[in-house]
């Protein structure tokens, strides 16, 4: 039988009924106001305090038509020769703020240490896909180069993702094998993994119908308004993918009430089979977004303590390899 989601998730990530009535300005409008929300000081009880031994900073990454804004945590104090752990948050590529994962990513910095950037990647429906997709592959590319003098390792990085940013997480470990700059580890947090017509056919989707967090209105929102009619959602959809070998190690965590989780199962399923070394935790009581809401749902932290293990373990080992 499946458990309860806690109160405080219940109360306030409670679905709405309408989402196939939600039209592109609406989706703008409450994006803005997401973001004002989640930036404000009284979100921290429900999204975290950052780690005080890690400090915030952003800078501007300048890219061929656009720029990007990247939240970067870092260690305080002297460290050489960072791991660099690129971020990529959630939102079903239509909302959502890298500020929203500063409680995980700062922890991640001092722990680790490591300098772990945040991506403001674009959002649809000004940029639909595949926009989201290249400012991944190219913010990778451009700070393996470590452009702003962080002292990066370009021999120790990882990928982190949650739900539509474990997609770009997903894709930039798929294309690494081909194109590089390498990869060390991927981290998918109850990531999005298939954007095609299938996307709500999972049968974690039918189990949690009614949890809140996500409901398959909002995946079908998702991709109603970030994919343009004429695109290939295979070519978003690691799950799709027909060749999975040779691929960096993997930790896929999700909640067992998240209609997704089915996503990130298959997923580790697929890659171990093509003889990856990759694991996935399903965490009890916990819904969609709960690493993004630790005030919300306590299992949020030992999931991130699982997190921290796997990418210290898996860029200590790249460390020793050179």
């Amino acid at each position: 039988m499946t458990s309860k989601a806690p109160i405080g998730a219940r109360l306030i990530l409670k679905d709405r009924p309408d989402w196939e009535s939600v039209t592109e300005d609406q989706v703008i409008a409450g994006r803005a106001k997401l973001v004002r929300l989640l930036r404000s000081p009284a979100m921290r009880i429900v999204a975290g305090v950052p780690d005080h031994r890690a400090r915030i900073e952003e800078h501007a990454l300048e890219l061929p038509g656009r720029r990007l804004t990247l939240r970067v945590h870092r260690p305080k104090g002297r460290h050489d020769r960072l791991p660099l752990v690129l971020s990529f948050h959630g939102g079903g590529f239509i909302t959502g703020t890298a500020a929203q994962n500063d409680w995980l990513n700062s922890r991640l910095a001092a722990a680790l240490p490591a300098a772990v950037v945040a991506v403001e990647y674009r959002l649809a429906p000004e940029h639909v896909l595949p926009a989201a997709v290249e400012d991944a592959r190219d913010t990778l590319e451009r700070l393996a180069d470590d452009p702003f003098d962080w002292d990066i390792d370009p021999a120790r990085i990882a990928v982190v993702g949650e739900s539509a940013g474990g997609t770009l997480a997903a894709l930039l470990a798929l294309r690494s094998r081909e194109t590089g700059p390498a990869i060390s580890a991927q981290v998918l947090v109850y990531a999005a993994l298939d954007w095609t017509a299938t996307m709500t056919d999972h049968r974690s989707v039918e189990r949690n119908i009614g949890q809140p967090g996500l409901s398959a209105g909002e995946l079908r929102l998702a991709r109603r308004i970030s994919l343009p009619p004429d695109f290939d959602p295979d070519l978003v959809s690691p799950l799709k993918v027909a060749d999975l070998s040779g691929l960096p190690p993997a930790l896929a965590v999700a909640g067992e009430l998240d209609p997704a989780y089915d996503h990130g199962r298959k997923y580790v399923e697929r890659l171990r089979a093509a003889g990856n070394d990759a694991r996935f935790t399903l965490y009890p009581n916990a819904v969609h977004k709960f690493i993004s809401v630790p005030g919300l749902v306590p299992a949020a932290r030992p999931a991130r303590r699982e997190i921290l293990d796997f990418l210290r373990g898996r860029l200590a080992a790249n460390a020793q390899a050179r």
